[in-house]
C-alpha cells in the first residue's frame, strides 16, 4: 500500500474511476440502477436486494466489534434459517454480547446496568443458536477473535475459529469469497448531497475497499446508519458511490454498545507504573486493550503532572531505581485500538507530537458512553487530529516503510498477556488444550513491529499471579502447551514486580530475569524446573530483594497514592454510580471466596454479626436485599454484609 495512496480527501475512495466496476452494476435488476446507492427503511428489502445480486451464497463481512450493521445481518441471518437453499457465511470478529449472570448477586448487580447501558442494542441473531448449537446447517459464523473468555465452552465456535494477525484477516476474507460487507455508518449531509463515515471501523474495511478498486476483489457494501456514531473525518469518510444500500431510517437506529470502564486495582496500577518509566518522551505509543493498559496511561499522565509523586511511586516498588523525567515533548500514537485512555492521554497533552498534524492514527474504537459523546461534540480542528486508518498502515511497516519509520521513533508497545514462559514466550490467546479465549488480534504484529523498527521495544504486561489461597497460580510457567508470541521473539515482560528485559539475552539470563518479576509464592519451584532442565546453574539463587514479591508489599507502597486520589479506581471516568463503585470490590470479594466453602462461612457469619452502616444499607437497597424474602436473599444479605464489613 502506497503511503500517499491513503492520504486522499474525504470521499475520494467513493469514485467509481478508482473503484472499477462494482458487482451491483453487472446486472442492474428490478429497478436497481448501477453505482447508485439505494436507500431503505427496512432491513428486508436490503436482504432481497442482496440475495439479487449476489445470489444464494452470501459471504458477509462484518466489521469487528462496534460496526457490525445488526439489523441488516439478521435479515439475512433471517432468510438463510426460513430457506436451506441459502448457503449463509458470516466472518466477523469481537461479536458484543450483553453482560451475562449465573447468580442472584449478578443478577441484582448487572439487571440495572444491563437495562440502562445495554437495554436498547438488538442483539444478533445468530448468537444465542451458536451458543445452543442449534444453528442452521447451511449457515456458518467464523470469528477470528473473541470477547475474551465468552466462547471457552462453545464447541460450534471453537471448532468455527480461524486463527489470524489482524492484518491477515483482510486477506482470509477475501480468500474465502466474501460478496457482502454490512457496515455501521455515521451520516452527515451538507449541500453536496449525503456523506457517510466508517467511523469506528475502518480497520479491514479500508484494506477490503483497496482491494476492491485494484480489482482484486468483488463484493457489494451495505450500510446502516447510526445516529451516535461519531463521524470520523479523513479516511473514514466514503461517499454515497461505495454502497449499493443504505438503511436509514429512525427506526433502526439504536444506542452503541457501550462497555463500562472497569476497576483498576493497585496490582495493575504497580504493572502501569513500570510500564510508564519505560516510554521514551517525544517517541511514539501503542496501547492495547484492559485494565493493565488504562493503569498504564493514568501513570504516564503521572509521570507528565505529578512527576515527584510518579518517582515517588516507582522508588516504593523498586528501591534505589533511577527517577524518570516528566514527559514534556510528548507521545505520537499509533494504535489498532482507540479506547478511553488514549483520548485522555490527548486531553492531558501526553499525546501531544504530531506527524503531519496527526497526533493518534487507529484502526478501530470501542468505549463507554462519554467516550462517544465527547468525539462526537469534539470541534473540528481536534478530532482532525485523530485519524481512523486502515489495520494495515497502524499494525504494520509495509507501504511507504521509510516514512512509517520516519514517523514512529522510539516506538513502544504496549499490550497484555495472560502468561509468559521463563524463556520469554507469551501466551495471549488460548489454553494448552486449544480453546481459544480471545484471539491474536494485533499483538503479533506489534511484537513484530518492535524488531523491524531500528529504537523500537514491545512490552507486554501480565499479572504475576492469579486467583488467591489454595486456588492461586503463577501466570509465569516454566514452559506451556501453548504460545502466541514465540520465545524468539522475547522482549520486554513487566509485572508488578517489575521489568524483565530479554532481548538478545541467554537463556540462563532470560530465567533469571523471568523470575526476578514472579510472585515470590512460586519462585522457589520455578527455580527448581529450570534447574532439572539444565536451563540455569545449579548453584543460582534468586536476590534476596527479588524474595518480597507479594501482593501485600504491593498494597503497602501504593495505598498512599491512591488515598491523595493519584491512582484512582476508574481513572478516565465510569458509567457506574457511586454505590455500584463501591460494590464491584465487594463482589469481587465474594467471587474470590466463592472456591472456597470456609472462607464463604466466615464471610456469611461476619455478616450475621455486623451492623451496616448507611454504606452498606445503600449497597443492599441497590441490591433488592435491605428486606431479604426468602433464604437465599437472606443469605445474600449477609454475604454482602459480610464483605463489607470493616476487618
Amino acid at each position: 500500500m502506497a503511503h500517499l495512496a491513503w492520504r486522499c480527501g474525504p470521499g475520494q475512495y467513493g469514485g467509481r474511476l478508482l473503484w472499477g466496476a462494482p458487482l451491483w452494476s453487472a446486472a442492474p435488476d428490478e429497478g436497481d440502477n448501477a453505482n447508485i446507492m439505494q436507500t431503505h427503511t427496512s432491513a428486508d428489502t436490503i436482504a432481497d436486494a442482496i440475495l439479487r445480486t449476489v445470489g444464494k451464497k452470501i459471504v458477509l463481512g462484518l466489521p469487528l466489534g462496534l460496526g457490525k450493521a445488526p439489523h441488516i445481518a439478521n435479515a439475512l441471518y433471517a432468510r438463510a434459517k426460513a430457506d436451506p437453499s441459502i448457503r449463509l457465511t458470516i466472518f466477523t470478529a469481537l461479536t458484543l454480547e450483553k453482560p451475562r449472570y449465573k447468580t442472584l448477586l449478578e443478577q441484582r448487580f448487572l439487571g440495572p446496568v444491563i437495562d440502562r447501558l445495554f437495554g436498547a442494542y438488538p442483539e444478533f441473531a445468530y448468537v444465542r443458536p451458536l451458543r445452543q448449537g442449534t444453528l442452521p446447517p447451511n449457515i456458518e459464523i467464523n470469528e477470528f477473535f473473541f470477547l475474551a473468555g465468552q466462547w471457552l465452552n462453545v464447541p460450534h465456535a471453537q471448532q468455527s475459529y480461524i486463527s489470524a494477525n489482524y492484518t491477515h484477516a483482510t486477506r482470509f476474507l477475501l480468500e474465502r469469497g466474501m460478496n457482502v460487507i454490512a457496515q455501521l455508518v455515521a451520516k452527515r449531509e451538507d449541500a453536496g448531497g449525503p456523506h457517510f463515515s466508517l467511523s469506528g471501523n475502518t480497520d479491514l474495511t479500508l484494506d477490503a475497499l483497496k482491494a476492491r478498486a485494484e480489482a482484486r476483489a468483488d463484493f457489494i457494501m451495505v450500510g446502516q446508519v447510526n445516529s451516535e456514531l461519531p463521524f470520523m473525518p479523513g479516511e473514514a469518510v466514503v461517499g454515497p458511490d461505495a454502497f449499493a444500500h443504505m438503511l436509514d431510517d429512525p427506526s433502526t437506529d439504536f444506542p452503541l454498545f457501550a462497555p463500562p470502564s472497569e476497576p483498576v486495582s493497585l496490582t495493575e496500577y504497580a504493572t502501569g507504573l513500570h510500564a510508564a518509566a519505560l516510554i521514551e518522551d517525544g517517541g511514539t505509543l501503542q496501547l492495547g486493550i484492559g485494565r493493565q493498559g488504562d493503569a498504564a496511561a493514568q501513570a504516564l499522565i503521572l509521570r507528565k503532572h505529578e512527576n515527584a509523586a510518579f518517582n515517588e511511586a516507582l522508588a516504593q516498588l523498586v528501591p534505589g531505581r533511577a527517577p524518570s523525567g516528566p514527559i514534556a515533548q510528548g507521545l505520537h500514537g499509533v494504535s489498532e485500538m482507540f479506547a478511553m485512555p488514549l483520548l485522555g492521554l490527548i486531553e492531558r497533552g501526553v499525546l501531544a507530537r504530531a506527524v503531519d498534524g496527526i497526533l493518534l492514527h487507529a484502526a478501530f474504537f470501542l468505549g463507554p458512553k462519554a467516550f462517544y459523546k465527547a468525539l462526537r461534540e469534539m470541534p473540528p480542528d481536534a478530532l482532525a487530529r485523530i485519524h481512523m486508518a486502515p489495520v494495515s498502515f497502524t499494525n504494520q511497516l509495509y507501504g511507504d516503510e521509510a516514512a512509517k519509520q520516519a514517523a514512529r521513533v522510539k516506538a513502544r508497545f504496549i499490550n497484555s498477556t495472560m502468561m509468559a514462559t521463563l524463556l520469554g514466550a507469551a501466551v495471549s490467546d488460548g489454553f494448552e488444550d486449544g480453546r481459544v479465549v480471545s484471539g491474536v488480534g494485533g499483538q503479533y504484529d506489534f511484537v513484530a513491529q518492535a524488531f523491524a523498527l531500528p529504537d523500537a521495544r514491545s512490552i507486554l504486561t501480565l499479572k504475576a499471579a492469579r486467583g488467591a489461597g489454595k486456588t492461586a497460580q503463577s501466570n509465569i510457567r516454566f514452559s506451556y502447551g501453548h504460545e502466541t508470541v514465540p520465545r524468539h521473539l522475547r522482549d520486554v515482560f513487566v509485572t508488578e514486580y517489575g521489568v524483565a528485559d530479554l532481548r538478545g539475552k541467554t537463556d540462563a539470563e532470560c530465567v533469571a530475569a523471568m523470575l526476578a518479576i514472579a510472585d515470590s509464592r512460586f519462585q522457589d519451584d520455578l527455580l527448581r524446573q529450570a534447574k532439572e532442565s539444565g536451563k540455569i546453574a545449579q548453584a543460582y539463587e534468586i536476590p534476596a530483594d527479588r524474595r518480597e514479591n507479594t501482593p501485600e508489599r504491593i498494597a503497602r507502597a501504593l495505598a498512599p497514592l491512591r488515598e491523595k486520589g493519584l491512582l484512582p479506581a476508574f481513572p478516565f471516568g465510569s458509567d457506574f454510580d457511586e454505590t455500584e463503585q463501591a460494590l464491584l470490590p465487594v463482589l469481587g470479594r465474594l467471587n474470590a471466596a466463592s472456591a472456597s466453602k470456609r472462607k464463604i462461612l466466615t464471610l456469611a457469619a461476619r455478616g450475621v454479626l455486623s451492623t451496616p452502616d448507611a454504606a452498606v444499607k445503600r449497597a443492599l437497597d441497590r441490591l433488592s436485599l435491605a428486606h431479604p424474602s426468602g433464604l437465599s436473599e437472606r443469605i445474600s444479605q449477609f454475604l454482602v454484609r459480610g464483605a463489607m464489613a470493616k476487618r
